[in-house]
């Protein structure tokens, strides 16, 4: 698999903050009821970092990275991306903010059917108009490449397999230069081989560069991240390095 080091953008003072959560909520009403998916989050995610959000279903992981992904916005607390208050800015703001600085990777891959596997990847660049043709399509060629999926560009997702439709979708993510990878199950409608395929692929990405932060169920991938978030009820009740949540073996003398 070929380097990222050209596809994702060069961060001044790696290992700086690039996310700051403080205090976010957020909350639902439904006739008198108020649910609050999200309660009193504080979270820092530093540049190059390798993040895995873990939880029960219905803890707030999809909330989470829906505010990360500035899909919604919270009920209350700040968001900061990049030394930037990203909170209160209006849809249009947002949308542009998105496209520049967030890549996604969904479990649904997201794939639009009726177009070409290079016509899905170029199309977060197709909100860049300071971007020539020329610049666009050496893009694109550039993470078909490195996803090992060149071959397959004038495809349709109907004719490519649940993993390569997964590798397209990183690509997609990646054409951007995004600061920020965020991962929404990858492997979930994945078989074993194609999931470890997945998450090599998301694995290098991380070891050239890139800030990643996944919401997985599946506790040997979280394993992969540097770093586990863990909520519970809306509120994070762990964030450790993931090391420290992993089992601890006996000595062999022990046994």
């Amino acid at each position: 698999m070929k380097s990222t080091s050209t596809v994702l953008p060069t961060s001044a003072g790696a290992g700086a903050p690039l996310i700051r959560l403080t205090g976010i909520r957020k909350s639902f009403l439904s006739e008198e009821l108020e649910t609050r998916a999200l309660d009193d989050v504080h979270l820092e995610i530093r540049s190059g970092e390798f993040l895995a959000v873990s939880g029960p279903s219905g803890c707030g992981k999809s909330s989470l990275l829906s505010i990360l992904g500035l899909l919604d916005s919270p009920s209350a607390g700040s968001y900061e991306l990049n030394g930037q208050q990203v909170a209160q800015l209006d849809n249009r703001a947002r949308a542009q903010l998105r496209n520049r600085q967030i890549g996604f990777v969904f479990q649904a891959f997201n794939l639009i059917s009726d177009l070409s596997v290079e016509d899905n990847v170029a199309l977060p660049l197709s909100y860049r108009p300071e971007l020539g043709r020329a610049e666009r399509r050496d893009r694109v060629a550039e993470v078909l490449a490195l996803v090992d999926m060149a071959h397959r560009a004038r495809h349709y997702p109907a004719q490519l397999s649940g993993g390569q439709q997964q590798r397209v979708a990183i690509a997609r993510a990646l054409v951007g230069r995004p600061s920020l990878i965020l991962a929404d199950e990858p492997t979930g409608n994945l078989d074993s081989r194609n999931a470890e395929l997945v998450m090599d692929l998301l694995q290098t990405v991380h070891r050239d560069g890139a800030t990643l932060c996944m919401v997985t169920h599946d506790p040997r991938y979280a394993a992969m991240a540097q770093r586990t978030v863990a909520l519970f009820d809306g509120r994070v009740v762990a964030d450790l390095p993931t090391a420290a949540l992993q089992p601890q073996r006996q000595p062999a003398e022990a046994l």
